[in-house]
């Protein structure tokens, strides 16, 4: 590489020494540069007449001076160089692809083109304009933003004496700089809900999003638009009201707050623990919680304010309430509907229902050992509570059809409940009720037919049934039969009633007999009736 050219300030200064009429070894003391270097520069900006060019701005200078430097590139074959680049600029990421290949490629191509350090140097300065960086505004408590540590913590379990590794899960609110942390086993499934948990117990509330990577945990496929995340993920969004998001593949930078954080992590928690050593995960984790908190009240440089400070004043006012309880996972089944409107569980073999319109149906269910939800195409259509003292079957009456819940209504009457319906109505009602209760010693058929009477009322109105019922109530037997046909045929409407002839109370007859002069006879107790010794003539004679 050829001698680095002097600054523009030092050619300024060169000129002027010259119209001042300084010599050549005074100039190369002034300036700092050698006397060769002083002749050359005049030669270059001085013309035939040896006046010089006071007159020219800095690029017609640059040119004179620079023109001939070994440094110096050519305009047209720099162009065709960064023409090379945008057309590689991808490459560069595929397996096996080396600058070395990539500048091989570019002096085929370019028999003329720079060398190889001088390649690399522009192939660095185009990618340095290609990777600028974006400020963020942050909405306050828009967006929490979670990773796991590349760095591990440990602990000796007392029992064997081995070194434990955990991971350490870091979140952060950026608009506050809050931050969280916590150490766990593992990055699986039960520690990650843990963390989440802990997250926002101490956060205090709940963002509108939660942004992560791609960990496996969380997502099942990697996209830049449309990522698919995990099971419990969907949980965990549906519980907290919340939503998650991740970031696009090797794109750090969307989450480079909590990238940021994890640096912060180090220097304040991992640095002042180093010497220490813990014999359990709680007691790792509750010398972590110490160094946290010193590190959220600690102010920021140049300000009185701590992240804790802005998170109290600006941001903890913002976030979603929490739910009572922390998140439980659910376990998920995919179930078929049975014919009786029931779902089986084979963890415990209890039946469950749902609506009846989903028999037949797929139906996704999510339980826990206090709850089954029942879920068809995202909507959840039923929920049911556990306990360990639960029938077989738990049956809710309004996901049975109509007729069963008319069985289901029947099955669990008694007399006075009945009874008590009926007298809402009207005396005569109740009676009525009463009557057609002891009709037969069928229980369970004459609750049917009282209900069915009461029924009545819904196409009839009560007024009518309690007419009717009074009407009924004429006759020798009352039965729900006589009651419908008194409301169907408008009797209950007439406003005098047939008289009905009442025969007179006589007593019962013991018994009876014809006697041996041709007399007939009946005898109650002792007392023969005339009426009764008419009767038995009739039957006599025929």
């Amino acid at each position: 590489m050829g001698q680095k050219p002097i600054a523009m300030e030092q050619l300024k200064q060169l000129l002027q020494l010259k119209q001042d009429g300084v010599g050549i070894r005074e100039m190369a003391r002034r300036l700092g540069i050698s006397r060769n270097s002083v002749r050359k520069y005049l030669t270059l900006l001085t013309n035939e007449n040896d006046s010089t060019q006071n007159n020219q701005n800095d690029v017609a200078l640059a040119e004179r001076a620079y023109g001939n430097e070994s440094m110096a590139h050519d305009a047209q074959r720099l162009e065709q160089l960064i023409s090379h680049f945008k057309d590689i600029q991808h490459e560069l990421g595929r397996t096996g692809v080396t600058r070395q290949l990539l500048w091989q490629e570019y002096l085929r191509q370019n028999p003329d083109g720079y060398v190889y350090s001088h390649y690399c140097h522009h192939l660095n300065q185009f990618l340095k304009r290609l990777d600028v960086a974006m400020h963020m505004d942050y909405i306050v408590g828009d967006i929490i933003m979670i990773d796991f540590a590349g760095k591990k913590q440990s602990y000796i379990d007392t029992d064997t004496g081995e070194k434990i590794e955990c991971e350490v899960f870091i979140a952060i609110l950026p608009f506050s700089g809050l931050i969280f942390c916590m150490s766990v086993h593992t990055q699986r499934t039960v520690d990650f809900i843990a963390c989440i948990n802990a997250m926002l117990l101490f956060f205090g509330g709940v963002p509108i999003t939660i942004l992560c990577d791609n960990l496996k945990t969380a997502v099942i496929k990697p996209d830049k638009y449309e990522p698919v995340f995990t099971e419990i993920c969907g949980q965990l969004s549906e519980y907290y009201a919340t939503t998650f998001s991740a970031t696009r593949p090797y794109s750090p930078r969307d989450k480079a707050m909590v990238e940021k954080a994890v640096n912060i992590i180090y220097n304040h928690i991992y640095g002042p623990l180093r010497n220490r050593e813990f014999n359990s995960l709680q007691a790792l984790n509750a010398a972590m919680y110490d160094q946290l908190i010193l590190l959220n009240n600690k102010p920021y440089r140049n300000t009185p304010y701590s992240r804790w400070y802005y998170y109290e004043q600006h941001e903890k006012a913002c976030l979603k309430p929490l739910p009572s309880t922390p998140f439980i996972v659910k376990k998920v089944v995919l179930l078929t509907v049975q014919r009786n409107y029931h779902i089986q569980l084979s963890d415990d073999h209890r039946y469950y229902s749902v609506p009846y319109q989903y028999v037949g149906k797929k139906v996704k269910v999510l339980y826990d050992k206090h709850s089954v939800e029942a879920y068809f195409e995202y909507q959840r259509i039923a929920i049911h509570f556990r306990n360990d003292q639960q029938k077989s079957y738990n049956t809710i009456p309004d996901h049975m059809p109509p007729n069963h819940q008319r069985m289901q209504q029947i099955k669990g009457w008694n007399r006075d409940d009945l009874l008590a319906q009926a007298a809402r109505i009207g005396p005569s009602t109740q009676q009525t009720a009463a009557n057609i209760l002891e009709n037969s010693i069928y229980i369970e058929q004459n609750y049917k037919a009282c209900f069915g009477m009461l029924m009545l009322q819904k196409k009839y109105g009560a007024d009518r049934l309690e007419r009717a019922c009074k009407r009924a109530l004429l006759g020798t037997r009352v039965n729900y039969t006589m009651v419908r046909n008194i409301l169907e045929r408008g009797l209950d409407r007439s406003e005098e009633s047939r008289e009905v002839t009442v025969l007179p109370t006589h007593c019962l007859l013991r018994r009876y007999w014809a006697s041996p002069n041709g007399g007939y006879g009946a005898r109650y107790n002792g007392v023969i009736g005339p009426l009764s010794i008419a009767i038995l003539r009739v039957l006599v004679k025929s």
